[in-house]
């Protein structure tokens, strides 16, 4: 783990990820009898790769766990934990491209204006939690953030005078996004209103849970789940679907590709390519306009 985050510069999530996965191939190993590190093989490996695709893995899922499988022996074998690099040999297995299903302009619109039900005259408490939660949605949507990026922005991160914000991505990178005007408003309401009713002790986090804490993502899933719900989009709704959302929404606004990567923060332009799809709305709308016998 030292490893990774030292030498491959890997992110907190990416690591829990892989010591998860580790303890999982750890755990494999043991059942077929394999207790000591050096009786790691090649056969284990596939014997721990085969059985998730057996028991319906997802296809990501096993990908993740097969460059697991990689790094670690190749790790180990560097450090002189295993005579030979045995998943050297290790097919490569790549996880199918999917194209993201995502929300329409109109449920994305639909799902910002949507407020939960009850009497405006609420506790103090729960006019701050909308305000901050109205302020998540409207940075997911608007500038595309990770969730863990969302969650680790300090109140030093935002630039209100040019709109920006600083966003500390993948692999230490970081990168400016700029945000809406309605999250401009949104974030100046919080700030005032909602923040310093949270703020029950020094954090430097701009979004606080119920306790004055950072706000953890999971927090934040159960709120894009729950505002999904009430504005009656897709169920599912996660806020990885809003990035997707607002990256698709701009390619077909006109974006073009690289400005949509920096936005994203991806690392190649390959993983941006995916929202170039096209539904079919826009393809018979291009039809009729360009198309001599339309």
């Amino acid at each position: 783990m030292r490893y990774l985050v030292a030498e491959r510069d890997r992110s907190p999530e990416t690591v829990r990820a892989y010591r998860a996965d580790l303890a999982g191939l750890r755990a494999h190993a043991a059942a077929a009898g394999r207790t000591d590190l050096l009786d790691l093989d090649l056969a284990v490996l596939r014997g721990w790769l085969a059985g998730m695709r057996s028991a319906g893995a997802a296809p990501a899922t096993i990908a993740r766990r097969a460059s697991l499988a990689r790094v670690f022996s190749a790790f180990a074998a560097r450090r002189g934990f295993l005579p030979d690099d045995v998943g050297a040999r290790l097919a490569t297995t790549r996880a199918p491209r999917r194209i993201p299903q995502v929300l329409t302009a109109a449920q994305a619109d639909r799902l910002l204006e949507t407020r939960p039900r009850g009497d405006r005259a609420q506790e103090p408490r729960d006019v701050a939690l909308n305000l901050r939660d109205d302020l998540v949605l409207e940075i997911l949507y608007g500038s595309a953030v990770r969730v863990s990026e969302l969650c680790r922005l300090d109140i030093g991160d935002v630039d209100h005078e040019r709109r920006l914000l600083r966003v500390h991505g993948k692999g230490g990178r970081q990168r400016s996004v700029p945000f809406s005007v309605p999250a401009a408003g949104a974030l100046d309401v919080w700030l005032t209103r909602g923040r310093p009713y949270l703020a029950t002790r020094v954090e430097a986090a701009l979004l606080l849970g119920t306790r004055g804490g950072r706000l953890d993502p999971r927090s934040v899933r159960r709120l894009v789940q729950a505002r999904g719900a009430a504005a009656g989009v897709p169920t599912g709704l996660t806020p990885h679907g809003l990035r997707h959302g607002a990256a698709t929404h701009m390619v077909e606004g006109g974006a073009d590709l690289r400005s949509v990567q920096e936005l994203l923060g991806h690392a190649s332009l390959s993983t941006t390519q995916i929202y170039t799809h096209v539904t079919p709305e826009r393809l018979r709308a291009a039809f009729d306009q360009a198309h001599p016998r339309a």
